[in-house]
């Protein structure tokens, strides 16, 4: 494009580029998801056609960028992290955070029909997203624990509300009665009053959703009408635990 008179506004633009050799974690959260669940009548406390849908969904943002090495979500939220040696986009933060966060909105609004097609999407679902840089390999693994304990707290503390308030008490009764309350006290809350063990409950629940590449078989009909099947990478969800060391030892790549 040829110089013109005009040209001196990219002065104006700010150099964004993070930081080299940190590991860049991009995380996204639904906004004002407590009322979109409501307006949906997402079950409670977890709607696993929901939950689905944002696995789903950060499954199509891991086949977009190729540079993700996995990512972990939890209710209305998806971290993504990028590796140490990133180079996509020159590491500009508001490039990356504005094309992860509009391609993971664009396929919840695409899927949704697959996975809630008795529900007719009614409002416009929005995705804040940040970008937070993590010196060290035991920085991001303690980010990602942060994250999974999270999940455990906030089902604990559903699982418990929503059976004191389908038991017929308000949710002020039930935010009131569990205020303050350790898990010992709510698990067994849940086991004497609603005969439920909370860890028989899924680990999708509990542990949230961790999604890395993994190798898979396809099979594929070749001109002469024979099968030969073939080997990929692609983005698989799990629930596991991520905190101990055993998820880590066993893949040991994904720190490589």
């Amino acid at each position: 494009m040829a110089c013109s008179q005009f040209e001196y506004v990219k002065q104006y633009e700010t150099d964004d580029r993070m930081l080299p050799g940190c590991w860049i974690v991009l995380r996204l959260d639904g906004k004002g998801f407590t009322k979109f669940c409501e307006l949906h009548c997402f079950e409670k406390p977890n709607d696993v056609r929901a939950l689905c849908l944002m696995d789903a969904a950060a499954q199509a943002v891991m086949r977009e960028f190729q540079d993700i090495r996995l990512a972990f979500g939890e209710s209305d939220e998806y971290s993504f992290v990028f590796p140490r040696e990133c180079q996509l986009y020159g590491r500009r933060c508001s490039k990356l955070v504005s094309l992860v966060a509009s391609c993971f909105t664009a396929s919840y609004v695409r899927l949704w029909p697959q996975h809630l097609p008795d529900t007719p999407l009614a409002a416009t679902p929005l995705f804040d997203a940040r970008a937070v840089l993590y010196p060290s390999d035991r920085a991001l693994r303690d980010y990602l624990s942060w994250r999974q304990a999270d999940t455990h707290i906030n089902n604990l503390y559903n699982t418990c509300f929503w059976a004191l308030v389908k038991s017929g008490k308000t949710n002020t009764e039930a935010h009131t009665q569990l205020q303050g309350t350790l898990a010992d006290y709510k698990n067994e809350l849940l086991f004497s009053q609603f005969g439920l063990n909370y860890n028989a409950l899924p680990e999708r629940f509990r542990k949230g959703s961790v999604i890395l590449r993994q190798r898979v078989k396809h099979v594929k009909q070749t001109a002469d009408g024979r099968s030969k099947e073939k080997e990929r990478l692609e983005p698989c969800v799990l629930h596991c635990d991520i905190i101990r060391d055993h998820f880590w030892q066993q893949h040991a790549e994904l720190l490589a």
